[in-house]
C-alpha cells in the first residue's frame, strides 16, 4: 500500500486516473470526501448513477460557498471504485483513509456498504451510507457509520401494509404471491422479510426463488411462475436483473394482478419507463423516493436529465446524503473525524428534498426516513402512497380476477 505522502501527491499529479480519480482541483482550502460506488462490474450503472448525484452536490456546495464554518472551504472529491465487491470497496476504505479524507459517503450496494462501513470503523472515519439497504448495516454498533434512507425491515413493513389496503380495497382479489430474489444481502435479506411477514397479511407465499447476479436468462423463473399463476409477483433484485425478469414476463405473456416490488431496481426508473413502457406499465413499487411536492426535485431532475442522465434513486440519494454530510461539517466547524461523528449523531438536517422531515440518528439509522409508494402510469412514475404526497390514485389490481 502507499503510503499517505506518495498516494495525495500521486493523486495531485495524475487527476484523470481511472482507478482512484482526484476530482477538484487545487484550491487554498479544501475537506476531502471519499466517493465510493462500484462503477464497474455488474453495479456499474448504479454505482455511476450514484457518483453522478454526489458530484452534483459537490458542486452545488461548493457553488452555495463552501463550508462557510470552514471559512468557505471546498469540498474535494476522492474518487473509489468497489468494482461491484465488497472486498474491493473496502480495499478503496484503506487509500481513502491514506489520503486523509474526513468523511466518506457510498457505497450503493447492502453487501459493499457492510464491508466499507466496517473498514472505514477501524478509524473512526465517518460514513454516510447512500443506498444500502440491508439493516446489519447499523445494527453493529458501528459509531461511524450513518444511513440517512429507510433499511429494507421499515421498506417491507410499509410495503405489505399497504399491499394489504390496497387488496382490501380492491375485494381481495390477490391472496397468492411469487417472491423473486438476487442473491446477495439486499435480495436475500428482503426476501427472507418478505416470506416471513406476508402469511401474517392473508397472503400465500407459493414459492420464492433466488437468482445468481449477474443472471441473463428468466425463460425457466419465468416458465415456473406460468405453471403456479400466483396472483402477485415481487421481484427484488438490481436494475439489469429486475428489467430482464419483466420483459421476459411479458414475452412470455405472464400477467398477474399486479407485480408489486420492495425496493425494485427497476421499478421506479425512469430508464426502465422509458426503455421498456409497455412491461413497465402499472409496476408497484415501495422504494426511495423525492418529495414531488418539493419544486427543487423537479429543478434537480431538469438538471440530471440535460446531462444525458436519468433522475434515478441513486443520483438524488447520493446527492442528499453529501448534503448531510456538508451540513455536518458546518455544524462541527471542523473537518476532524471525531467532530463530524459527533455532528451527524445530533443532526437535524431538514433542509432537503426526501419526504423524511428532520433527520433524527438513532443507532446510526435515520428514524424520519421513509419510502415512498409509487406506480408507473401514462409512462410515468407516480406516488400513489401516502396521501400526503400523492400524485395519482392507485389501480390494484393492474388484470382483473
Amino acid at each position: 500500500m502507499q503510503n499517505r505522502r506518495s498516494f495525495v501527491s500521486q493523486s495531485a499529479a495524475l487527476a484523470t486516473a481511472a482507478a482512484f480519480p482526484l476530482v477538484a482541483g487545487a484550491q487554498p482550502k479544501t475537506v476531502k470526501v471519499g466517493v465510493l460506488h462500484p462503477v464497474t462490474g455488474a453495479l456499474a450503472y448504479s454505482g455511476q448513477q450514484c457518483r453522478l448525484g454526489a458530484l452534483m452536490a459537490i458542486e452545488d456546495i461548493n457553488a452555495a460557498g463552501g463550508i462557510k464554518s470552514l471559512g468557505g472551504a471546498k469540498l474535494e472529491a476522492l474518487l473509489g471504485d468497489a468494482q461491484s465487491q465488497p472486498q474491493t470497496g473496502a480495499a478503496e476504505v484503506e487509500k481513502m483513509n491514506e489520503a486523509g479524507v474526513s468523511a466518506i459517503v457510498g457505497a450503493y450496494a447492502s453487501a459493499i456498504c457492510l464491508a466499507t462501513t466496517q473498514a472505514a470503523a477501524k478509524y473512526n472515519l465517518p460514513h454516510v451510507v447512500d443506498v444500502g439497504v440491508a439493516d446489519q448495516i447499523v445494527e453493529r454498533g458501528l459509531k461511524n457509520t450513518f444511513r440517512f434512507g429507510p433499511g429494507y425491515r421499515k421498506s417491507t413493513e410499509v410495503a405489505m401494509a399497504n399491499l394489504l389496503v390496497l387488496n382490501k380495497a380492491a375485494g381481495n382479489p390477490a391472496k397468492t404471491v411469487m417472491i423473486i430474489h438476487e442473491e446477495s444481502l439486499f435480495g436475500a435479506g428482503t426476501a427472507q422479510l418478505l416470506s416471513r411477514e406476508l402469511p401474517g397479511y392473508g397472503f400465500e407465499v407459493k414459492e420464492v426463488v433466488k437468482h445468481a447476479n449477474p443472471t441473463r436468462d428468466f425463460n425457466n423463473i419465468v416458465l415456473r411462475m406460468k405453471s403456479i399463476s400466483p396472483d402477485i409477483v415481487i421481484p427484488a433484485n438490481y436494475y439489469n436483473e429486475y428489467a430482464l425478469l419483466v420483459r421476459t414476463m411479458q414475452q412470455q405473456k405472464v400477467v398477474p394482478k399486479a407485480i408489486f416490488s420492495v425496493l425494485g431496481g427497476a421499478a421506479s426508473s425512469y430508464k426502465f419507463v422509458k426503455e421498456f413502457p409497455d412491461a413497465a406499465n402499472g409496476i408497484i413499487d415501495c422504494n426511495h423516493w423525492f418529495n414531488p411536492k418539493d419544486k427543487r426535485s423537479q429543478e434537480l431532475r431538469k438538471r440530471v436529465e440535460a446531462k444525458g442522465q436519468f433522475f434515478s434513486y441513486e443520483v438524488f440519494m447520493t446527492y442528499t446524503s453529501m448534503w448531510l454530510l456538508a451540513d455536518a461539517l458546518e455544524r462541527a466547524k471542523s473537518a476532524e473525524r471525531a467532530a463530524i461523528v459527533d455532528a451527524l449523531e445530533k443532526s437535524t438536517f431538514s433542509n432537503h428534498i426526501m419526504p423524511y422531515g428532520p433527520t433524527k440518528f438513532v443507532n446510526g439509522q435515520n428514524e424520519g426516513a421513509q419510502p415512498l409508494m409509487t406506480q408507473v402510469v401514462k409512462n410515468d412514475i407516480k406516488v400513489i402512497i401516502p396521501r400526503d404526497y400523492r400524485e395519482v390514485d392507485p389501480v390494484f389490481p393492474l388484470r382483473a380476477a
